[in-house]
């Protein structure tokens, strides 16, 4: 088949060389045919597997569990060296001619949801309902179904692809697993990443950058009747909520925040001692999200300092401002030779494909000058980090089809 090279810029740095193959002339071929086919035949049987890794609970770092669900499946579906690293990632190696990585295939193990969440799924026709059936338990169940039908249709790949599920993707995992996968576990970096962690057919193209901060705000504390006067710690982090609610944003690039968990005090007739609030922000820009950085600084400092001269005391406020997360803005180019890899895929199949900015784990190999995207993983999420999550089923083979094709128009096939 036809080689074509190319060189990809992702975030001002330059990437190695990637050979593909044209889908359409993948399709052509009997294994790529045999394993397509492989895969609608089976559909029940990934959406089988989609419901039971589900039903493993995997709060942010308490992921093992089911991370040793997912050495058992790779193990079972022929991939080679399954392992978990050191930071709690399943790897899985489908070799190819080339030893090199050429490609990682991930999705991730963790939710949102605490420990104690009943997981259980229902099934009401063509649809399922249970916490992370769609974030991300679709995606793991899409990259197990690729390894799964490129061994039964006993496809060789020029090629090595990784299969990964990954830890630390949702929240405060900070994108722990992946970090650590590509600057710390693969002494080869792929000349390409993919994860699927998203609805339908999206492309994610764009990641959204965040920076996360618990803001503390620490005071002498005392009786509320008796210490009055006494400035509060409680009353501190009020006046800066007040000024971050007041925050301006542009529409375009889309630039968020929000004070997302708030807890201190000790009594109800206490002046609060200490007190904390979380808080998120997010922009498709770079510039933007350091600047409303800034100002959330900017306000807190000035709530501070307001808090502090309201009261006459000698005894006085001081605030700490602790980083807890830090995701990369990132865009690859919709002429990137990547971005067209996927849309001549879903050409190919038929699909209509959608770009569009999210958070996922493609976030840090776009930073590290990897070409890398966030696919949809077929059917449709209903929302995702909700109790009532929802996945419809409807044409989900899709998705696995569009998983596979792309995959080996990236490895190549021999």
């Amino acid at each position: 088949m036809k080689r074509l090279s190319f060189l990809l810029l992702a975030s001002l740095a330059l990437a190695a060389p990637i050979s593909a193959d044209s889908p359409s002339q993948l399709l052509s071929t009997l294994a790529v045919q045999r394993a397509l086919n492989y895969l609608r035949a089976t559909e029940p049987d990934t959406i089988d597997e989609q419901i039971a890794g589900c039903e493993i609970p995997a709060p942010s770092f308490d992921e093992a569990t089911r991370a040793e669900h997912y050495r058992q499946r790779f193990t079972e579906v022929g991939l080679k060296n399954v392992r978990m690293d050191l930071e709690g990632n399943m790897i899985g190696e489908r070799p190819g001619i080339k030893r090199v990585p050429t490609l990682v295939l991930a999705a991730h193990l963790d939710t949102v949801f605490p420990a104690g969440t009943d997981v259980r799924v229902r099934r009401e026709g063509n649809m399922l309902k249970g916490p992370g059936i769609g974030d991300d338990c679709r995606g793991l169940a899409v990259i197990l179904a690729v390894a799964r039908a490129m061994n039964e249709a006993h496809i060789e790949t020029r090629g090595t692809i990784l299969f990964v599920a990954d830890v630390g993707e949702e929240g405060l995992g900070n994108l722990r697993g992946v970090r650590h996968l590509l600057t710390e576990d693969l002494q080869d970096k792929p000349a390409a990443f993919i994860t699927i962690d998203s609805s339908g057919f999206d492309i994610v193209n764009r990641e959204i950058g965040s920076h996360r901060y618990r803001i503390t705000f620490h005071g002498p504390g005392g009786h509320s009747f008796l210490a009055f006067g006494l400035p509060s710690a409680i009353h501190a982090i009020g006046r800066a909520i007040d000024k971050i609610s007041r925050f301006k944003v542009p529409a375009q690039p889309k630039t968020t925040f929000t004070v997302g968990r708030v807890e201190g005090g000790t009594s109800v007739n206490s002046i609060a001692r200490t007190a904390w609030m979380e808080v998120d922000l997010r922009s498709e820009g770079a510039e933007e999200l350091a600047r409303i950085d800034f100002d959330l600084k900017q306000a807190v400092q000035a709530a501070l300092e307001e808090e502090n001269a309201f009261w006459s005391s000698d005894q006085k406020l001081t605030v700490e401002v602790q980083p807890i997360g830090v995701r990369p803005v990132g865009k690859q180019d919709p002429h990137a030779p990547i971005v067209e890899s996927v849309l001549a895929a879903d050409a190919t199949l038929g699909i209509q494909s959608t770009l569009k900015s999210g958070s996922t784990d493609a976030g840090v190999p776009v930073a590290l000058g990897i070409p890398a995207i966030g696919l949809g993983g077929g059917g449709r999420w209903i929302g995702p980090h909700s109790l009532e999550e929802s996945f419809d089923t409807t044409d989900s083979y899709l998705g696995t089809q569009r998983a596979l094709l792309i995959s080996l128009s990236i490895a190549g096939v021999k």
